[in-house]
């Protein structure tokens, strides 16, 4: 799987999350990977592109999600995901790559405010 430099410190700002796992996903067997999902415990907070147009998609308030898609052109919709929630991000946009990590991180964030209490301890027991 060959990433760009952006992807590539965004897939590890990913996997560096507490209780984060990427799932490759392939459109067949044998094939190298479309996509990763990142999820904790169980529920998913970022699609990352692995072949094609290097993006991400990442969960986010609905109220600035409509902010971040009128500032910036490489913010958008590309997904089945319900985009009142849901933004892709084009990595080699308009959009600072800061940037691009803070949304992630939030997504993140969004998803562990969610969990249940049980799974909330879970999380925290991994550190």
């Amino acid at each position: 799987m060959e990433l760009g430099p952006q992807t590539r410190a965004l897939q590890a700002r990913l996997e560096a999350l507490p209780g984060a796992v990427g799932e490759p996903m392939t459109a067949s067997r044998g094939r190298e990977p479309l996509v990763i999902l990142y999820k904790v415990m169980g529920k998913m907070f970022a699609i990352l592109a692995a072949r094609g147009p290097q993006n991400v998609i990442v969960k986010c308030d609905p109220h600035l999600a409509e902010i971040l898609r009128e500032q910036y052109a490489g913010v958008g919709h590309r997904s089945h995901l319900d985009r009142r929630f849901w933004i892709s991000i084009d990595l080699d946009s308009d959009v600072p790559a800061d940037e691009i990590l803070r949304l992630a991180e939030a997504s993140y964030r969004l998803i562990c405010d969610g969990l249940t209490r049980k799974q909330k301890a879970e999380l925290a027991a991994l550190g």
